[in-house]
């Protein structure tokens, strides 16, 4: 899947401004925003639910929202409403009749989903029953019919327990590892953390962090335990936007060990006395606030 050069105005506002991706086929790749990013905007430009005011996006080769895309494309929607009349195992039918899956083969396709998001046990039960966590496992069920090349699942844990929230885990390694792209919005990073290859983080319609979270975290914080004036000469030493303190403790991003040694050299020197400096682990939430807050990594 790829954009390039994608924007959607809508009158005087830009919703999705100049943005480039490329999602390899079989990769987790986890799309992270605040509330009103732009988000929403480029799932919908890429299920061809609305057309790009400029750029072009394919999907498995073909134009965005053309038949053939849309053939191999699974979506599970933050919100979405089934006929809860129906049962479990009478929806999937009827999602496999529509992704046209082989009459031949729809029995046994619904009975692997229903054993595959746990609820086999529960085909027969009416929707209507079932508890808001049943039905986000259902609907991952509905987005997986079809045997799609590629799924686009928007918040697919944010109804379940930490069981369920394993599990879907699970499921999603597995579809990557079965060569199925995953393109992937949460709002619960640690989960985007543990299951994505690569992310991109979108703010104010534009792109702001793209690539694998290795290299996305790689840089290093520093914890410093001092007294009173640290960070007024950490702040002197490295003129660093990047300097806060929490709980008592002075936070550093730097670039190398030698900008750890050359503050706590200046600190000292300063006459403050350092207790301690250990290097913190950076996480995927802390990258996601740090845009959410600046705007920039």
């Amino acid at each position: 899947m790829s954009l390039v050069g994608v924007s959607k105005h809508y009158a005087a506002t830009r919703a999705v401004d100049d943005v480039t991706l490329s999602v390899a086929h079989g990769e987790v790749f986890g799309f992270l925003g605040p509330n009103g990013a732009g988000k929403s905007t480029v799932v919908k430009m890429i299920l061809g639910l609305t057309h790009p005011t400029a750029g072009e996006i394919e999907v498995l080769g073909q134009p965005a929202g053309s038949l053939a895309a849309r053939a191999d494309v699974g979506y599970l929607p933050e919100t979405f409403r089934f006929h809860d009349w129906l049962t479990a195992s009478e929806l999937l039918h009827f999602h496999a009749r529509l992704a046209r899956v082989d009459p031949s083969l729809r029995a046994g396709r619904v009975g692997e989903l229903l054993e595959l998001v746990g609820l086999k046990d529960r085909a027969n039960d009416r929707l209507s029953t079932f508890s808001k966590g049943m039905m986000q496992r259902v609907g991952l069920a509905q987005a997986l019919v079809g045997q799609p090349r590629l799924v686009i699942l928007d918040e697919p844990t944010s109804a379940l327990d930490p069981i369920g929230r394993r599990d879907v885990r699970d499921r999603i390694r597995e579809l990557g590892e079965q060569g199925v792209t995953v393109f992937l919005n949460s709002h619960l990073l640690s989960e985007v953390e543990q299951v994505c290859d690569r992310v991109a983080i979108i703010d104010h319609g534009a792109i702001v962090a793209e690539g694998k979270l290795d290299a996305l975290l790689s840089a290093q914080e520093i914890e410093i335990r001092a007294g009173d004036g640290a960070e007024a000469a950490a702040r002197q030493t490295l003129d660093h936007a990047e300097v806060r303190t929490l709980d008592g403790r002075l936070r550093v991003r730097v670039a190398n060990d030698g900008e750890t040694a050359t503050l706590v050299q200046r600190i000292v020197e300063a006459g403050v006395p350092v207790y301690d400096v250990r290097q913190v682990g950076d996480s995927l939430e802390d990258l996601f606030v740090r845009v959410a807050e600046r705007g920039d990594v």
